[in-house]
C-alpha cells in the first residue's frame, strides 16, 4: 500500500510514472522523518543540559553520579550523561549508539550549520551528514568552518564523493594533525600472518588447506611500490606461462601470489625480470666452453605518475594549504604526495584550458578532448554515478551521424560512462543533452528530469500544462564558496580563514506559459 493524501493506493494499480513519483515521495518522506528523529533527540538534550550536580540530593560524580559531558566537538553545549539510556528505550536502540547520534546531531546544529540546513532542507542524508560531523569533530569550532561551507556548496555530489571532499577540507583545515595521525599510523605498520583456527584446514567456507593469509599493514607510498612490483612480477609470469593442458590457466589472482613468493627469493624476482630464466626451470649442468657472459643488471620498467596542479584563489592568495587528490587513493598531504612520487618518473601537465574546445570529422574523440572531458566532470555522468574510474566510454550525447555535418566530435559532444550507462542511453529512450562543458541534462523515459555538472547531480522540478506536457524547469539554488578576504586582516601564522557559503538565486527557464 501506498500513502496519497486522498487515501491509500494498492502499488499494483501505479502506473510505471505513478511508481517513480511514489519512490521519488517516499525518498523525501524517510529523509523528513530521519530529520523529526534528530529534532527530538536534540530536544531531549536541550531538556538535560541543567547540570544534575545542582539538583537537590543529587549523588556526587565521584560515587558514579550522573553529570554533564560534552559529546560533540569544541562549541557544543553539554548535556546529562545519564539522560540517553530512557530515550534509547523509546527509540528501541542502544544507549551508547543514541550518545553517539547524540553527539553528531549537536555538532551540526552548533558547529556545522550550512550543513545542519541542507539536512533540514532534505538535500542531504541524515546518516551522511552525521559521517562527516564524526569525521570533522576533532577539528575547532573555528577550523571546521572549512568543511562546512564546502559540503553544504556540494551537496549535490554522490555520498562517495561528499566524504571524500570533507575528508580532503578537514585535511585542509588542519594539516598538522593530520601529520600526527600519519606518524601514529606508521607506528602500527607491520606484516602480520592470520592464525589458523582449528577446523579451517577442512572447512567448505573460509578454509586453509596449505594456504596462509598474510596482512600487510605499509605507508601508502611503500603500499603502491610493493602492489606494483606485484603486479609487474604477476605479469611476465602471465607471459612466460606455457599451459601444461587445457585446464592449465591460472587467473592473474595466482599469478600474483606466485610473484609474492617469488619475493621471499628476490634473486629470483630479479631473475625473472632480468629475462635471465623462469623461476620454476631448472638450470642446464652440461659442461660449455663458452664464456658466461657478465651478469646484467637488472632493468625495470618505468614507473610514471602524471600530475595535474590545480589552483584556487584561496591558495594562491596564501589562505588555505594544498592538498592532493590521488586517484584510488583519496586526499593527501602535498608531503605525502612527494613520497608516492620518489620513484616515478613525473610527467607535470602544463595548464590545461578547460574552457578550451576542439572539434573533429572523426567517430573516435581525441585524446585532448577526452583529457579534458576527464577533468571537467570527475567520473560517470549518469545522473547520481559515483563512478570516477578512467576506465569509461566516451559517448556522443547527440548520436553521431557518418552523414551527418562535420565537427561532430569533440568537447562539445562528449560524455563520460560506464559500459551499463552506455548501453542504458543507446537502447532505452533517455533523453539527453549536453547544456555546456562538462554539463549534461537527462530525461528518463517517464520524465524525470536531472542534470549532471561537476557539481553532481541535480533534481530538476518540471512545469506542466494542463495535459502533462513540460513546458519549463525550475532548477534549485546553489551555494558557492566563498573566502571572506576582509576578515583576514593582517596574514598571522595559524590564522583561520573564515569561509561562507554565497547562495545563487534560483534558474528557470520556460518554454511557454503555465496557465
Amino acid at each position: 500500500m501506498f500513502g496519497y493524501d486522498e487515501g491509500m493506493v494498492e502499488l499494483s494499480d501505479l502506473d510505471a510514472a505513478a511508481l517513480l513519483a511514489a519512490e521519488e515521495a517516499g525518498v523525501l518522506a524517510r529523509r523528513r522523518s530521519d530529520v523529526d528523529e534528530l529534532l527530538r533527540l536534540l530536544a531531549w538534550c536541550d531538556l538535560h543540559s541543567v547540570d544534575p550536580q545542582t539538583q537537590p540530593g543529587a549523588t556526587p560524580a565521584r560515587l558514579g553520579g550522573d553529570r554533564l559531558r560534552r559529546l560533540g566537538g569544541q562549541g557544543t553545549p553539554e548535556v546529562a550523561e545519564l539522560c540517553f539510556a530512557e530515550f534509547a528505550i523509546a527509540g528501541r536502540a542502544g544507549t551508547i549508539a543514541t550518545a553517539h547520534r547524540a553527539a553528531a546531531a549537536l555538532d551540526l546544529r552548533h558547529r556545522l550549520p550550512l550543513l545542519w540546513q541542507r539536512v533540514q532542507d532534505l538535500d542531504i542524508e541524515v546518516w551522511l551528514a552525521r559521517k562527516i560531523a564524526d569525521l570533522s569533530r576533532p577539528l575547532t569550532k573555528d577550523a571546521v568552518a572549512l568543511v562546512d561551507a564546502s559540503v553544504a556548496a556540494a551537496h549535490d555530489l554522490p555520498a562517495g564523493k561528499l566524504i571524500e571532499l570533507a575528508e580532503a577540507r578537514i585535511i585542509e583545515a588542519d594539516p598538522q594533525t593530520h601529520r600526527q595521525r600519519i606518524a601514529a599510523e606508521e607506528a602500527r605498520t607491520g606484516v602480520f600472518t592470520r592464525r589458523r583456527r582449528p577446523g579451517q584446514a577442512v572447512a567448505a567456507i573460509d578454509g586453509q588447506a596449505d594456504v596462509q593469509p598474510i596482512t600487510l599493514r605499509l605507508p601508502t607510498a611503500a603500499a603502491l611500490e610493493f602492489t606494483t612490483t606485484i603486479e609487474e612480477i604477476a605479469t611476465t609470469l602471465a607471459d612466460q606461462h606455457i599451459p601444461e593442458d587445457d585446464d592449465d590457466v591460472p587467473t592473474m589472482d595466482q599469478f600474483r601470489a606466485h610473484a609474492a613468493e617469488l619475493l621471499a627469493d628476490p634473486y629470483a624476482a630479479i631473475r625473472l625480470l632480468n629475462g635471465d630464466q623462469a623461476p620454476d626451470t631448472e638450470p642446464t649442468t652440461e659442461p660449455t666452453t663458452e664464456p658466461e657472459p657478465e651478469p646484467s643488471r637488472p632493468t625495470r620498467a618505468e614507473r610514471k605518475a602524471v600530475v595535474y596542479v590545480h589552483l584556487s584563489p584561496a591558495a594562491l592568495a596564501g589562505h588555505a594549504s594544498g592538498v592532493a587528490r590521488v586517484e584510488d587513493l583519496g586526499p593527501m598531504l602535498l608531503d605525502q604526495l612527494a613520497a608516492l612520487l620518489r620513484h616515478r618518473h613525473i610527467d607535470l601537465k602544463p595548464v590545461i584550458d578547460l574552457n578550451h574546445t576542439t572539434a573533429v570529422d572523426a567517430y573516435e574523440h581525441p585524446a585532448t578532448s577526452k583529457e579534458r572531458t576527464l577533468l571537467r566532470t570527475g567520473g560517470d555522468v549518469f545522473p547520481h554515478s559515483t563512478s570516477r574510474t578512467r576506465r569509461l566510454d566516451h559517448d556522443h550525447v547527440t548520436p553521431y551521424d557518418t552523414h551527418g555535418p562535420p565537427g561532430q566530435t569533440g568537447d562539445h559532444n562528449d560524455a563520460r560512462l560506464t559500459r551499463r550507462h552506455h548501453r542504458t542511453k543507446t537502447h532505452l529512450p533517455y533523453r539527453t543533452r549536453q547544456l555546456g562543458l562538462g554539463a549534461y541534462r537527462w530525461e528518463t523515459p517517464h520524465g524525470l528530469v536531472r542534470v549532471v555538472t561537476g557539481y553532481g547531480t541535480t533534481a530538476v522540478e518540471g512545469l506542466r500544462d494542463r495535459d502533462g506536457v513540460l513546458i519549463g524547469e525550475i532548477y534549485p539554488a546553489r551555494y558557492e564558496l566563498v573566502v571572506d578576504e576582509a576578515a583576514f586582516g593582517e596574514r598571522r601564522p595559524n590564522s583561520v580563514p573564515a569561509y561562507g557559503a554565497a547562495r545563487r538565486s534560483a534558474a528557470w527557464r520556460t518554454s511557454g506559459s503555465v496557465e
